[in-house]
């Protein structure tokens, strides 16, 4: 009798834990606490930044409105400015259009440009109504000459609407566990009645997930020069990704710079010197790439690292 009540107390803890375990609000299920509080909701990623000895950054002054450096693999916060101040975060919004696109369609599926897509304007790759091309071709205009008309038609690609694939961007921030972070649109643009917002916390985390996951990620964001010849659904497109640290910083090897009049510049870099790789994000500066520079020196500085690099085009 009494192995009989023990096995059902077994079951029934156990189903207890199992509800638990799929509820959103189950502790566990975000093993690696937030910096500034206890993350509940993670379902997908587990790297958060966290606090660490090498925590003390009144040396080194940064002009950004918030600005963050990572450790990559030990999520060791190694610099930070205003970590968790929501700020706008202009085309640095892209990296969330394109993990949304490669985790819902394959790199050669094919999408058809809309007159909505090829109209939005600002930064584009020039593309027309009616062309046809694939994701993968898309993925370079995103993010090589932040195509705002390719984010539209990859938006509209994969969820029929901007509106709907936008609900999808942030049903992803909620899988990854993050608070701080809202969308508006693919784009990144400015919006009447708000824009896309995150911190430079959050931005980390994203840039982090998406370069671990994707290698056609990471191929897109280091190349500097990609030309897409022209086919019989569409012209050539020469794309150039000149608003990085690609060619002046050594070990830069992606990610995506951004800009409105509303977010100010923004960049974030992932580097690797000497067996060390960083993720770093700088959120409204007027030197995007003058301050990551010293960001950097300072972060592989905290390792004995030197970078000799030139003096930087700024």
């Amino acid at each position: 009798m009494l192995r009989i009540l023990a096995v059902l107390l077994l079951l029934v803890v156990g189903g207890i834990l199992f509800w638990f375990r799929e509820s959103d609000e189950f502790l566990l299920s975000s093993p690696i606490p937030k910096v500034f509080g206890t993350d509940t909701k993670a379902k997908v990623n587990i790297w958060f930044p966290k606090d660490s000895s090498l925590r003390n950054f009144e040396d080194l002054y940064v002009g950004a409105r918030g600005a963050i450096a990572v450790d990559y693999d030990s999520a060791e916060i190694l610099f930070a400015k205003e970590p968790e101040m929501r700020l706008p975060i202009a085309s640095t919004a892209k990296i969330m259009t394109a993990l949304v696109a490669l985790e819902n369609a394959d790199s050669l599926s094919v999408f058809t440009v809309s007159e909505a897509a090829s109209a939005v304007g600002e930064n584009s790759m020039g593309l027309t109504t009616g062309e046809k091309l694939q994701l993968k071709e898309l993925l370079y205009g995103l993010m090589l000459v932040s195509g705002n008309d390719a984010a539209v038609a990859i938006a509209e690609g994969i969820a029929g609407s901007q509106s709907s694939f936008v609900s999808m961007m942030n049903d992803k921030v909620r899988e990854l566990g993050l608070d701080d972070t809202h969308f508006v649109n693919a784009t990144g643009l400015d919006e009447e009645g708000g824009n896309s917002h995150s911190t430079v916390y959050d931005m980390a985390v994203i840039a982090h997930y998406t370069w671990e996951k994707y290698e056609l990620f990471r191929q897109i964001t280091a190349t500097v020069h990609h030309y897409i010849e022209a086919t019989g659904t569409h012209r050539d497109f020469d794309l150039y990704n000149d608003t990085n640290l690609l060619t002046t910083y050594p070990g830069v090897l992606g990610i995506k710079p951004g800009f409105t009049w509303e977010a100010g510049l923004c960049l974030v870099t992932y580097a690797e010197n000497e067996g060390k790789k960083i993720v770093a994000v700088i959120l409204g500066s007027d030197d995007r790439r003058g301050e990551m520079k010293e960001i950097l020196d300072y972060s592989f500085g905290k390792f004995g690292i030197t970078v000799s690099h030139p003096a930087l085009d700024l």
